[in-house]
């Protein structure tokens, strides 16, 4: 870390790893809507997300949980739940308004055919218009899991990575179809429903707790008691030098 006078402290999100204001700059000057991909080491997040003066406001989202209420079974820390989540994104900001927007991958690196570019496909795919270079985009093959279907026919169970495949109840063969399923029901999402904002859970009311006795309050008496007076100190007794219990000092 630098020392001296004219070391200038970075922003906070800047040192907590979080924020590249010099990306998000740029970002900004263009005008448009954000198209702000996460990941997790189990979900992905997709956001359309504008700015202004007073600060971010998020138009539409979806997380790679919420498929499992469309017909979703396999896991959702993957490339087909990635495309399936920013396909999402894509139906719910075109019927709120939003037509283009600009991706913002964070402090993501930007890996050729990875989950970020995977959810950009998939908005792409709704009808948003984002421009990016077609080769970073993962392949059709990827999009419907093939590869995972060739790793576990590869593998087979004896790998960690299909280790609570039990815990489940998915085939991993029947992935691919499984996309084309859940894109479908996507798109037969009525536009009255995109467009409403999903609203957070509420918490779970706890049970009513027993109410508790109340303090009762002590009764100041009416006529206060006298100050108690304070003791005079004992003068202490002076003992003069060379004068004590053992006597006087033995001349030479």
């Amino acid at each position: 870390m630098a020392q001296g006078p004219t070391y200038r402290v970075k922003f906070r999100r800047r040192r907590e790893g979080k924020t590249n204001y010099y990306r998000r700059r740029r970002l900004l000057l263009s005008r448009r809507p954000r198209l702000v991909v996460r990941k997790t080491n189990t979900s992905t997040i997709v956001q359309i997300v504008t700015a202004s003066v007073v600060g971010d406001s998020t138009v539409a989202s979806a997380i790679s949980t919420e498929l499992g209420d469309h017909g979703w079974t396999a896991g959702t820390g993957n490339i087909p739940a990635a495309y399936l989540t920013g396909f999402l994104v894509g139906l719910r900001a075109k019927n709120r308004g939003v037509k283009d927007a600009i991706l913002d991958v964070g402090l993501n690196p930007p890996v050729k055919g990875s989950r970020v570019y995977a959810a950009l496909k998939g908005a792409v795919d709704a009808g948003l218009d984002v421009p990016h270079s077609p080769e970073v985009l993962p392949d059709e093959s990827r999009i419907t899991g093939e590869h995972i279907v060739a790793s576990y026919d590869h593998f087979g169970d004896k790998s960690n990575m299909f280790s609570e495949l039990g815990k489940k109840k998915t085939t991993i063969t029947t992935i691919p179809k499984k996309v084309q399923t859940v894109k479908k029901a996507l798109e037969d999402i009525p536009a009255a429903q995109l467009k409403k904002k999903t609203k957070a859970k509420a918490p779970a009311k706890k049970a009513a707790a027993e109410p508790k006795e109340k303090k009762v309050k002590r009764e100041r008496p009416s006529v206060k008691p006298p100050r108690a007076i304070p003791r005079k100190p004992k003068p202490k007794k002076l003992i003069a030098r060379g004068k004590g219990k053992k006597g006087k000092r033995s001349k030479a």
